[in-house]
């Protein structure tokens, strides 16, 4: 089944909205009960649409604004009095959670740029299969945008950081029990949810309940992003739970937060507390300084810091010992289990561990079919069985090809999941499309900068790749915000210390990554080795790598070439391992396939 494609469609489905349609959708906005704003912010939205419908949008500025909706006088002083601002993340976060609980089916989207006031106008039309009045579950594609400049990937950025595609399990608000035992209940397993709770406003001025509204719309947003939890926007996160029903329940926590406003400083109370027993399992304040600051950005830095904290895959959330809900009878508790084993795999990257989970998450792609991170996840095992060496002699279709295979499912089934996006890219990367890749990993960096493991994973491509400035930037800031194991972007940060002949931060890097089960861990301390001149190091990781990785050494330019894309970063990898005494062939080895690099990038 085929897409409409904008050559196959009609021109005024992909026109710019009309004014009437513009209005239209104004209206349709205001009426709304999911468009959570009061009267100023209200009429704020609608002067700024009609002074750009009626071609004014050059005098669309804090002066104006302040005059003609908010009553201030001549007098005004944007600097002094932060009314449009304040005004305009409200009516921002209004627009965003209307699209995201009611819009999400609108051909017209209407949003207010962050740096201005001006509105900007879009047709969007979700892509549809051939021969079908039923719109596909998803919102990329195609669109045209009105405002007074032009507008490419910049408005595509925007939509995908707009939050329209961030999924809340809003309809638990809405549906019986019955109904959420659907079809697609039976092939997704129940994953951990998160009540997040209207956030109380313990100061009680206009300012701080705008704050207060802000900052949960924000949070929200900003964790529903992560597709390994569900995220529940509820009145109180206080509720009867499933864990005390069935003690074979995933996991159901309820976030809870304060805000406090003192004149400019804010502060933010959250906690996280596990509805089975009414534990408080993380609780952290956040303070920040407001002056002349967006409020827009103060609030979409704590809610970015409590995402990353909470729904990452090494977070707060994911910290229960999955062997506690193995011993359960329940298939989705297993599930859960078997996917937060992965990452406990990723922690030393052992043989045999690897074994054990990529059999665990066949059992759960059997059982559940719809689970795209568990597609996902079993494709990184592909790639590992490739990377690695690990199960390289066993018969069958080739492991890049299973990995190709998973991730591209992993997609299918949700093209926003930053897990199967992150699947596709390394299975591009490892068959030699580079720059597919690198186009991939971007698109999911918009979607979800907040995730470290794929943040870190994207940023080792772009080293990789050529674009070491970058690359290894991305690497550090993974570290720096990652509460799980690092030792695989350890590992990383040494390659990049290498590639700057700075050998002995590469030497203390590698060995700090600690992975002895790793074959590619020895290959990077043989090289390192090799170029500081310590022979008997390298000898004891020659040996290592003879005894337990024997296919490595067959061909150790193809092990090289498979990851570093660019001929003079292979050629000096290589210059390491010849010194460390490893024999190198000077030229691959025949009927050599390994990636073919079409990549035209610079080093920064």
């Amino acid at each position: 089944m085929g897409f409409v494609r904008p050559d196959t469609a009609s021109v005024d489905d992909f026109a710019p909205p009309l004014d009437q349609d513009i209005r239209d959708q104004l209206e349709r906005i205001r009426a709304s009960p999911a468009f959570d704003a009061p009267g100023r912010a209200q009429k704020f939205l609608c002067y700024v649409v009609e002074e750009a419908l009626q071609g004014r949008a050059d005098r669309i500025k804090a002066y104006s604004i302040a005059l003609e909706v908010f009553g201030r006088n001549e007098t005004f002083d944007a600097q002094n009095d932060p009314v449009v601002r304040i005004e305009a993340g409200r009516v921002r976060r209004a627009l965003e959670h209307y699209y995201l609980l009611a819009g999400q089916r609108n051909h017209v989207l209407i949003t207010i740029p962050k740096g201005g006031y001006v509105p900007a106008f879009t047709r969007f039309n979700a892509l549809e299969p051939r021969g079908s009045k039923q719109p596909v579950q998803q919102h990329s594609g195609w669109f045209k945008t009105r405002t007074t400049a032009l507008v490419s990937l910049s408005t595509a950025a925007l939509f995908l950081s707009f939050g329209i595609w961030a999924i809340v399990d809003w309809t638990a608000f809405q549906q019986s029990p019955a109904k959420e035992q659907s079809d697609v209940a039976f092939t997704t397993p129940k994953i951990p949810k998160v009540i997040v709770a209207p956030f109380e406003d313990i100061t009680g001025t206009p300012s701080s309940a705008a704050l207060a509204r802000g900052l949960t719309d924000e949070v929200i947003s900003q964790m529903a992003r992560f597709k390994e939890i569900v995220v529940i926007a509820g009145s109180s996160p206080t509720i009867p739970t499933e864990a005390a029903a069935n003690g074979s329940a995933t996991p159901l926590y309820g976030l809870e937060g304060r805000i406090r406003l003192d004149q400019d400083r804010l502060r933010l109370s959250a906690r996280l507390v596990n509805q089975a027993d009414g534990a408080i399992v993380w609780t952290k304040a956040y303070d920040a300084q407001l002056g002349q600051r967006e409020i827009f950005d103060v609030e979409t830095l704590m809610a970015s810091e409590i995402a990353t904290a909470l729904a990452q895959p090494y977070g707060v959330i994911f910290q229960a010992n999955p062997s506690e809900i193995v011993e359960t009878a329940s298939k989705d508790a297993k599930a859960y289990a078997c996917t937060s084993s992965y990452y406990e795999y990723r922690a030393n990257l052992g043989k045999q561990a690897h074994a054990q989970v990529q059999n665990c998450l066949k059992q759960v792609v059997f059982e559940f079919p719809n689970y795209a991170t568990a597609w996902a996840l079993l494709s990184f095992t592909y790639l590992d069985d490739l990377r690695f060496g690990y199960r390289a002699k066993l018969p069958g279709q080739p492991s890049i090809d299973l990995a190709r295979q998973a991730a591209e499912k992993a997609v299918e089934l949700d093209p926003r999941n930053v897990r199967a996006l992150e699947a596709e890219m390394l299975a591009h990367f490892f068959r030699g499309d580079v720059n597919s890749a690198l186009a991939i990993g971007e698109r999911a960096f918009i979607i979800n900068p907040n995730d470290t493991e794929f943040v870190g994973e994207y940023g080792l491509r772009l080293a990789l790749s050529g674009q070491w400035d970058r690359g290894c930037g991305l690497i550090s800031k993974s570290i720096e915000r990652s509460p799980g194991p690092m030792g695989y972007f350890q590992s990383a940060m040494a390659i990049c210390s290498y590639m700057q002949q700075d050998y002995q931060a590469a030497e203390r890097l590698a060995q700090a990554s600690n992975l002895p089960d790793n074959p590619v861990y020895h290959l990077i301390l043989a090289a390192t080795y090799g170029q500081t001149g310590k022979l008997v190091q390298a000898q004891v990781e020659r040996r290592w790598l003879e005894a337990n990785a024997p296919e490595v050494l067959q061909d150790t330019r193809r092990e090289v070439a498979m990851r570093l894309m660019r001929a003079e970063d292979q050629d000096h990898f290589m210059d390491g391992l010849r010194k460390s005494g490893l024999a190198i062939s000077p030229t691959p080895a025949s009927g050599f396939e390994g990636p073919v690099a079409e990549v035209h990038l610079s080093r920064n």
